[in-house]
């Protein structure tokens, strides 16, 4: 099969590794890549978003298979234009995509179909939602509608903070349309956990649980960034905890879908905060999680073509999902200043260190420099992961192997599952 990918970051990374390993993968391309990817696909220099672009590329190269590995293009409705091209394609339509491209219908969908969550308040009127803080109990969370690269969430602990954050959202526009609406949320307490899935519409089946670290500095502290590390499995995703999600969440959300005339197809992310009252729904996101898809698919046992084509033809409850029975651990290698300001163009060295079986190396932010050398592009620069027998042992692992790498401005948190040393 020829197969496109599309993104170009540590997640696509990780999904092109998986694509790699499968007998049935021909060819694999890449729109755009990056720098690690390019050694194990070609990439080609067209944008998420130049949908006209990419089908004709797709046309052009008898692509068999597309996986759309971004949000944005999800949203935008890249899956119904390949498919009107006659492509068959992984991941949700644009109707479906509204799962995580809009917190607001999320939220309406999970008050109808009583899939458990945290209370809220949808506001378009920013004077209206300032009012509301004033008999709002505190804290609070503000959450931008739209996407907002995992960055519009902001928990706010005092009403002054709250109404700075209503201000930042909806009046200067920081995250530019995705705060046209806000959802205000109670805060809700408890361990965070996230739950991958595959489903054709009609059958889900769960990928190993994770845990991210969305906080740019050791102890949870710092702004919100798109991930500075993960581990899996988690121990707090008991099979109590799974089974309640089974009967409460899962499939609900599913089959919700489904009755809304919104079939999903593709990876459903599920964003769970363990409350004293049971699991809640936190988010919900239409893709496989960055870098959740760096611990989790490198476990995967099984074909992920096999896997994703049963999705897309209907018929997942023939497969069933194999992870190996070890863990995981990423730790993001940034630039320092991330997610704020950095600087680029660093050369990295030690990448050759890898050997993709026990240690990896998913690039995020890389591209090549005009003597065909690997130099950092991003904020987040490279997800440093490793397995072991146990978390702890995982953990051990992907911090020696942070120390193989080097270049300038390199920033990582040293505390990614440090409870499990």
């Amino acid at each position: 099969m020829n197969i496109l990918v599309v993104g170009s970051g540590g997640r696509e990374h990780a999904i092109c590794h998986a694509v790699a390993r499968s007998s049935r993968a021909d060819k694999i391309y890449c729109a755009p890549g990056n720098a690690g990817i390019a050694e194990l696909a070609e990439c080609v220099p067209i944008g998420a978003m130049e949908f006209d672009k990419l089908v004709d590329f797709a046309k052009d190269k008898a692509i068999d298979f597309a996986i759309i590995g971004m949000d944005d293009p999800l949203v935008g409705g890249i899956v119904d234009r390949f498919e009107a091209a006659g492509i068959k394609t992984f991941g949700p339509r644009e109707n479906a995509a509204i799962l995580e491209g809009s917190k607001a219908f999320s939220k309406e969908l999970m008050k109808k179909y009583g899939i458990p969550t945290a209370a809220y308040e949808t506001f378009t009127d920013p004077e209206k939602a300032l009012s509301y803080l004033k008999t709002a109990k505190l804290p609070i969370v503000l959450k931008a509608d739209g996407l907002a690269l995992g960055k519009g969430v902001l928990i706010c602990n005092t009403l002054e903070e709250a109404e700075d954050g209503v201000r930042t959202i909806m009046q200067e526009k920081k995250f530019g349309d995705a705060g046209n609406t806000l959802v205000i949320e109670e805060f809700m307490t408890g361990r965070e956990v996230s739950v991958l899935s595959f489903t054709d519409g009609k059958t889900i089946q769960l990928m190993s649980s994770a845990q991210d670290h969305k906080r740019a500095f050791d102890g949870d502290e710092g702004p919100n960034t798109g991930g500075m590390g993960t581990f899996s499995p988690s121990p707090f995703y008991t099979e109590e905890i799974d089974q309640r999600c089974k009967e409460e969440i899962f499939q609900k959300t599913v089959d919700a879908m489904a009755a809304e005339g919104r079939p999903f197809v593709g990876v459903i992310f599920f964003g769970l905060m363990l409350t004293e009252d049971g699991p809640k729904v936190l988010e919900y996101n239409c893709r496989f999680g960055d870098p959740e898809a760096q611990v989790v698919l490198p476990r995967m046992k099984n074909d992920i073509l096999d896997v994703m084509e049963a999705c897309v033809d209907g018929r997942l409850s023939e497969l069933k999902l194999d992870f190996e029975d070890n863990a995981a651990v990423c730790v993001v290698l940034a630039s320092k200043g991330y997610p704020v300001s950095y600087d680029k163009g660093f050369a990295i060295s030690g990448l050759e260190k890898f050997d993709n079986r026990q240690y990896f190396c998913f690039h995020a932010g890389t591209a090549k420099d005009e003597n065909g050398q690997t130099v950092t592009s991003g904020g987040r620069v490279l997800g440093v992961t490793a397995k072991g027998a146990s978390l702890a042992e995982a953990r051990r692992n992907a911090y020696a192997a942070t120390e193989w790498v080097d270049f300038e401005n390199k920033f990582m948190r040293t505390d990614i599952g440090k409870e499990f040393v």
